[in-house]
């Protein structure tokens, strides 16, 4: 290892507050909870991924997950995996990825960006570089989704001033939450289905029972994925925990406006921009009364 953990960290990177907890107690303070959309990099193109990146904030996003495109996408349903073979058909990469999250500090400082993907490309980048590169960037979170927590050194050593976000699903729920947690940070992503993304829906009546387990294993927000599709859904998710990760709809709404040979038309923007509208709406009317 050439430098430690603290020397990879930008100066003052553990003492200044991070995004991702200062955008959950801003939330708490208003009494709401989180949305999180979902796009995938470079899909369709590197313009129009872009495009919706920025206009997020603006749309009603309270903090945004960026997926890395990966060729062997295993916890991705079809939808994710469609947009993730566009993405890598239009050039997209961990470098890609890291380069959007660059352009967008450029005029908003504040929103949280999480990157989700998986380990290999991490690995083949670099651990070491691809965590200093991600800080550099304006990165604040990752999720790295065929990464158990047995095998967090691969990255723990160098994430400083990075949350280690970990995925809790229903199946980690019998005794094997204290070694899921170890070491988390930022919030925990509850998956709300077992299974691929985008198959089918979450339950409410399951997530009443599974949060409160989850919250008295953990101080750190809990935001619910894989399964909230509408608007309806992410208010439910939101009146459990704290916070809505939304994916598979918001790719179908992209895939639905482009053209015969996969391109972006003119209303792709506008089109997802105004599904994660919606969504907010949704989300910000959940607490209501």
């Amino acid at each position: 290892m050439s430098e430690t953990a603290a020397e990879a960290a930008p100066a003052g990177a553990e003492e200044s507050p991070r995004r991702i907890a200062a955008r959950f107690a801003k939330l708490r303070e208003e009494g709401r909870g989180a949305l999180m959309p979902f796009l995938e990099a470079y899909d369709p193109d590197p313009a129009t991924s872009m495009a919706i990146l920025r206009g997020m904030p603006g749309a009603g996003a309270d903090l945004i997950e960026i997926g890395v495109p990966f060729t062997d996408p295993a916890a991705d349903g079809p939808t994710v995996q469609k947009a993730g073979q566009r993405a890598l058909k239009a050039g997209g990469s961990l470098a890609g990825a890291l380069a959007m999250v660059r352009d967008f500090r450029r005029d908003d400082d504040e929103t949280p960006v999480v990157l989700m993907g998986y380990l290999n490309p991490i690995l083949a980048y670099g651990a070491e570089r691809f965590c200093c590169a991600a800080r550099e960037s304006g990165v604040d979170g990752l999720i790295v989704v065929d990464m158990p927590p047995e095998e967090a050194d691969e990255l723990q050593p160098y994430a400083a001033g990075l949350d280690m976000i970990r995925l809790v699903a229903p199946t980690s729920l019998q005794g094997r939450l204290p070694v899921v947690l170890e070491g988390a940070g930022g919030f925990i992503y509850y998956v709300a289905i077992t299974g691929i993304t985008g198959t089918r829906s979450a339950e409410v009546q399951d997530l009443e029972k599974a949060i409160p387990i989850v919250r008295a294993a953990t101080d750190l927000p809990i935001a619910i994925g894989f399964g909230v599709r509408t608007p309806e859904q992410a208010a439910d998710a939101v009146r459990v925990a704290d916070g809505a990760v939304v994916a598979s709809s918001l790719i179908e709404i992209l895939a639905g406006t482009l053209d015969d040979k996969g391109r972006a038309t003119p209303g792709t923007v506008r089109a997802v921009l105004d599904g994660v509208r919606a969504l907010a709406e949704g989300v910000r009317g959940a607490r209501e009364g």
